[in-house]
């Protein structure tokens, strides 16, 4: 039987949140967009690590292999200063890369700050998980997830996590099901196929 919720692991990797310099405002903001946005019920792992490789990929590999995780998103770690390395440790531990998500993330951002391009969010799929490096300001995290919309609320470019459940969809397999997610439209609307019908 298919599972009813989805568990999701929150990764906010800083070296000053991690040592208590300033408070963690990462991980905060994503349950707070996940809350607004899924329709389907989730559980979370959430974890607040430094910019070190090793730890990252470490914290990747334990929240799918051993904490069944089926989709991660990160915040932090992704521009060009030598501490950022969450692109590495997420390729690191990567079965395969999707591009696309990390072309129009920099697409969304670029409408708001040329700076968009230093950015070099990667996303990959471990296993069964896809795996989300986000952006680090909360504005910028909102934004990338739900896209560019006009003042009347019709979507003007389409939000990274429009296809994250039918990406989800395209991962299960037999002897592992995945939930069928269905988010609130007025934040973001999941798209599938016609051919792609609820379980």
């Amino acid at each position: 039987m298919t599972k009813q919720f989805i568990k999701i692991g929150l990764i906010s990797i800083s070296d000053r949140a991690s040592n208590g310099v300033y408070e963690d405002k990462g991980i905060p903001s994503l349950k707070e967009w996940l809350t607004n946005a899924l329709v389907t019920p989730f559980s979370l792992e959430t974890r607040l690590i430094a910019d070190e490789q090793s730890e990252i990929e470490s914290t990747l590999i334990d929240l799918v292999d051993f904490q069944d995780c089926q989709l991660i998103l990160t915040t932090g770690g992704t521009g060009p200063a030598l501490r950022d390395v969450t692109p590495e440790a997420t390729l690191a531990v990567a079965d395969k890369e999707m591009p696309g998500f990390g072309e129009q993330m920099r697409q969304i951002s670029l409408n708001f700050v040329p700076t968009a391009i230093l950015s070099r969010q990667v996303a990959v799929v471990r296993k069964q998980c896809l795996i989300i490096n986000l952006p680090g300001q909360p504005k910028a995290i909102a934004q990338t997830l739900e896209g560019l919309k006009d003042e009347s609320g019709k979507t003007l470019v389409h939000g990274i996590f429009a296809a994250v459940p039918y990406c989800l969809d395209l991962l299960a397999t037999p002897d592992k099901p995945m939930p069928f997610i269905e988010t609130n439209e007025a934040i973001v609307k999941a798209f599938r196929p016609k051919s792609a019908s609820k379980n």
